[in-house]
């Protein structure tokens, strides 16, 4: 059966919903997990006819206010699984594509199965906004479990 689960979290509601079955399950089944929160990527605005506004602070308060954030979410994940006794790692990284994230953590690490919310997004909000679940199962080579 599965050996290693990847469970992406974005720190939501539903999403920490789905790391509790995770883990719940995880240890039915004698599996370890691996944490994801993927941070977006830092992008400067130009403000006027292609010049920009380089504000040295502003990104880096930026990535400390992302990390933060991820260390939260992977801080209260960690919490879930030490007292459920499964073995688990957190990881954040940064990347505008959160589906390509979650699926080269998943190689990366060698994890057999992804296990994931999905908020339900359907229609033009679902076409519009994108849904990373949707992309994860067209593209990921591994078993994609969604918690809804």
């Amino acid at each position: 059966m599965f050996k290693h689960i990847l469970i992406p979290t974005d720190g939501s509601e539903l999403s920490g919903m789905a790391v509790s079955k995770g883990v719940v399950f995880a240890k039915s089944i004698g599996a370890r997990i691996t944490i994801l929160h993927v941070m977006p990527e830092f992008h400067q605005m130009p403000y006027y006819e292609g010049s920009a506004f380089i504000d040295g602070g502003l990104e880096q308060k930026f990535k400390a206010e992302a990390q933060t954030r991820a260390d939260g979410y992977l801080a209260a994940a960690k919490k879930t699984a030490d007292a459920a006794g499964v073995a688990c790692d957190g990881l954040a990284v940064t990347h505008d594509q959160a589906y390509r994230a979650i699926i080269e953590t998943a190689q990366g690490r060698g994890c057999d199965l992804v296990l994931m919310a999905s908020h339900g997004r359907r229609g033009l909000n679902g076409l519009l906004l994108g849904s990373e679940t949707s992309k994860v199962l067209t593209h990921a080579k591994i078993p994609v479990l969604v918690y809804r």
